[in-house]
């Protein structure tokens, strides 16, 4: 999820970008239409069959890369550019979201789980031809993530309790990691790319190794282990890769993948001008916009092509009030926010459908915690608390804390203060102005005033990090695999804990609870049990209702169907190097 405040500010900048282009108001009968033209996929049951070699992949990149260095990147525009280029010792399995083999084939750890020795597979080479060694992923780990002169978002995945793991070489081929304690993410967190010390190991020497393979290195100097190289990179233009004729994965034939030869990758930073390159067949698949769906649905079957549905994103919008006793607001709304009863009443008035139907064209799952259908291992439709839309309902919860309602409509509480309160948003996002407009109208038909603001992002983000200025937001944060990564949301300490960030010791009974339960699934090493523990956690979450779920966006995508094997998720797509091009 969040590992930092900066990382954090990404983030929801990457929210203002997934929300802002799918906004489109329509009557339920468009939306009923249009879904009835979008494939719905489940993996849970598909496996690719074996394909045919050759063909060309064309896709678009959203701009340029910022840097071919991995270690480097912080932006998806450069990700996007160099992932396909590197291995991890494991990786994660998009239909399970389970650590399993890559670079590394197999390994072991002791019973303490303290002690974890990898085996690197024996066919496992660089684009050079030269072999991948355990003295590789010591070099990378060693001298690179743990380097204090290299800068790098790794160093907070591959620490526990702000110790680095201890990384020695066996033999040529078996390395060997030392961890602190028992910690349940490790096979996740050794999924960081893998660097050639033969090519940079020089370069961390000379101090140059943060300005090595910036953009305007050569591709083929660029020496990775991926399914494919770069061969030929233009700024503005786009990029070609060709498959690594070192690639070790075959299918149950004994056929190399990936079955695809060549990518070729436009930048084209517009969406709308991806959308006519898609028609047009330029590219062969495209992330749709729900705007896009009245121009895209009727050219389905002459531009020979399906729209998927992939489910609720990871991502997650919400409302949160401010219950930090720190926070420049009067007492008398902090002891509102800080009742359960109010937060659920508020939980209650959020019309979730109506929110999907206007804001979002129906393409939207309506959530009422922190857990997303695209978290498979976590999510239970029957295991969470709900608050289905009921005024009715929300109205009583508030009249049962002590509010009572006044002569102009609106609620009081026992010291006769009206019920109202300043709800804000960053500007330009239509999907959360159009959340907050609604909130607002339905929150003033059981009597509560709601004083809607949207205002500049920058201005909003200091609110919400720095004076603690607003009394209620609404805001989004996207999703991990683990929820580990986000436990600087979750835990009291947090300084992302956005009701009451950097507690010295958890305010309330059920945070302490939620502190425990994340401990205790740092450390379970048996998915199983550390599942039930994290469902619980978040279960209280969904019972006391800190932040106000409201929905997880779905995502579109259309696929040409010329391409077969085609298993995509929103964690990515399913053994993508099974995808062959029919002729």
């Amino acid at each position: 999820m969040i590992n930092n405040t900066l990382a954090f500010l990404k983030a929801l900048l990457l929210i203002v970008v997934l929300f802002l282009p799918i906004y489109m108001i329509t009557s339920g009968s468009d939306i009923s239409f249009q879904k009835e033209f979008i494939k719905k996929i489940d993996i849970s049951n598909l496996e690719p069959v074996p394909g045919k070699e050759g063909g060309v992949l064309k896709r678009a990149l959203a701009g340029d890369a910022k840097t071919f260095n991995p270690v480097m990147a912080q932006e998806t525009t450069s990700t996007a550019v160099i992932g396909v280029l590197f291995n991890g010792l494991t990786k994660t399995n998009v239909k399970t979201l389970l650590p399993e083999p890559d670079l590394a084939d197999r390994w072991e750890r002791n019973e303490e789980g303290t002690t974890w020795r990898f085996h690197i597979r024996e066919e496992a080479r660089w684009f050079d031809g030269k072999p991948v060694t355990a003295d590789d992923v010591v070099f990378t780990y060693n001298q690179v993530y743990y380097n204090p002169e290299i800068p790098s978002s790794a160093k907070d995945i591959l620490t526990i309790d702000g110790k680095p793991f201890k990384v020695r070489k066996i033999d040529e081929k078996t390395v060997e990691f030392e961890i602190p304690k028992p910690f349940a993410p490790f096979l996740n967190a050794v999924a960081q790319p893998i660097l050639p010390k033969h090519i940079l190991e020089k370069y961390v020497k000379n101090g140059t190794f943060t300005s090595t393979w910036g953009v305007n290195t050569p591709p083929r100097e660029l020496i990775g282990t991926g399914a494919y190289k770069l061969v030929s990179y233009t700024i503005g233009q786009g990029a070609v890769y060709e498959r690594n004729p070192y690639y070790w994965e075959k299918d149950t034939l004994g056929q190399r993948l990936p079955y695809i030869t060549k990518i070729k990758a436009q930048i084209i930073g517009d969406p709308d001008v991806r959308l006519i390159k898609f028609i047009s067949g330029e590219i062969d698949y495209y992330g749709v916009r729900a705007s896009d769906l009245p121009e895209l649905i009727p050219k389905m079957e002459e531009g020979n092509f399906t729209i998927y549905n992939l489910g609720a994103t990871p991502s997650t919008l919400f409302v949160v009030f401010n219950q930090n006793p720190k926070a420049p607001i009067p007492d008398y709304k902090l002891k509102w926010f800080k009742n359960k009863l109010f937060r659920q009443a508020i939980s209650y008035a959020v019309d979730r459908k109506g929110i999907i139907n206007i804001a979002y064209n129906g393409l939207a799952y309506p959530i009422y915690t922190a857990v997303t259908p695209a978290n498979r291992r976590l999510f239970d439709e029957d295991f969470y608390p709900k608050y289905p839309f009921n005024l009715k309902k929300a109205k009583e919860l508030l009249l049962s804390i002590g509010f009572k309602e006044g002569k102009d409509g609106f609620l009081y509480d026992e010291e006769g203060h009206k019920l109202e309160f300043t709800l804000i948003t960053n500007s330009g996002n239509k999907e959360r102005e159009t959340i907050g407009n609604i909130l607002k109208e339905d929150l003033k038909r059981i009597g509560v005033d709601v004083n809607f603001q949207a205002i500049d992002f920058n201005n909003l983000v200091s609110r919400l990090m720095s004076s603690f200025d607003f009394e209620a937001v609404i805001i989004g944060l996207t999703g991990s695999m683990d929820p580990y990564f986000g436990q600087n949301v979750w835990l009291s300490s947090g300084h992302l804990h956005m009701w009451n960030p950097n507690q010295e010791k958890p305010a309330t009974e059920w945070e302490a609870k939620i502190d425990e339960l994340f401990k205790k699934a740092a450390v379970e090493l048996n998915p199983e049990k550390r599942d039930k523990l994290y469902k619980e956690a978040f279960r209280i979450i969904g019972e006391e209702q800190p932040m106000i779920f409201i929905v997880a966006p779905e995502e579109l995508l259309a696929v040409k169907n010329h391409l077969k094997n085609v298993f995509p998720t929103v964690w990515g797509w399913y053994k993508d190097e099974w995808v062959f091009v029919e002729k």
